[in-house]
């Protein structure tokens, strides 16, 4: 259903994105990323904690990561001073990205058995389910993000995937 290319491309897509998404999000003061927003995790910074955390985790079970040490109902505080937050996203996406690159068609197939904190019990699902899961749980909180950062008047620009992916993706096609 899916394939390596398609994983590639998801994972520039999101470095981009997160980049473009940190910068709007340090032009705002530190108050304005830590106020009530009404987003899920209530504010702009706990969200950008939770993506992170939960690339983390989800990494940790494609990639062999290393765990965050917080469980899911704390991942909003996972990283406190914004400039580190944006130092481990950014390395984050990097090993995203380097892990994308080296997927083949085979590593799209089986499935994949993890022990879920959230729901207390072993869980089963096909890798290329979990992966496009991965890609649209970081799509999902960064157009929250995005909406946010808007608000409080800073732009990201485009965030259409076709507009924002570099086209030196596509040049092995």
């Amino acid at each position: 259903m899916i394939s390596p290319l398609y994983l590639r491309t998801m994972a520039a897509y999101n470095s981009e994105m997160n980049r473009r998404l940190y910068a709007a999000a340090a032009r705002l003061p530190d108050a304005v990323r830590r106020e009530d927003d009404g987003l899920f995790w209530v504010t702009l910074h706990a969200t950008l904690n939770h993506l992170l955390w939960a690339d983390e985790m989800w990494m940790s079970r494609f990639d062999g990561w290393e765990r965050p040490a917080l469980g899911l109902k704390d991942s909003g505080k996972l990283i406190a001073n914004f400039a580190d937050l944006a130092a481990a996203r950014a390395v984050a996406d990097h090993r995203i990205e380097a892990w994308a690159q080296m997927l083949t068609d085979d590593d799209l197939q089986g499935d994949l058995v993890w022990y879920s904190g959230s729901t207390q019990t072993e869980r089963r699902s096909p890798k290329w389910l979990l992966y496009t899961h991965f890609f649209n749980h970081q799509t999902h909180h960064r157009g929250q993000a995005t909406a946010v950062t808007t608000k409080h008047g800073e732009d990201v620009g485009d965030t259409d995937l076709w507009l924002v992916v570099p086209e030196e993706i596509f040049a092995p096609l």
